[in-house]
């Protein structure tokens, strides 16, 4: 008897292994005016060299929304992808938490 569980994860690591390795980030939804679009930017803290203090650095994404079910403020994981047109090169694999407008 086969069990369901482990043919899905050996489905995911055969994917994986076909494409190689793909960053997963989590971000901030900025902005989604564009259609199947949104940029996202994502924080990241390091700690400085020299000095031991941490720096936050922050990067924006575009990525892609098929449904443009994401809106600003969301937060989000975003994935990498091959380039999907001349800036998107992450597509938006997983809603994290809704932004609550009070």
């Amino acid at each position: 008897m086969v069990d369901p569980r482990k043919s899905s994860t050996s489905l995911e690591g055969a994917a994986k292994a076909a494409h190689g390795f793909r960053r997963d980030i989590e971000g901030k939804v900025v902005s989604d005016k564009m259609d199947k679009t949104v940029v996202v930017e994502c924080t990241n803290y390091s700690r400085d060299p020299l000095y031991g203090k941490y720096v936050k650095t922050k990067k924006r994404h575009k990525a892609h929304d098929e449904t443009n079910q994401y809106k600003t403020g969301d937060l989000v994981i975003i994935t990498e992808h091959r380039p999907i047109s001349a800036e998107k090169r992450f597509i938006v694999s997983k809603l994290v938490k809704k932004f609550i407008e009070e």
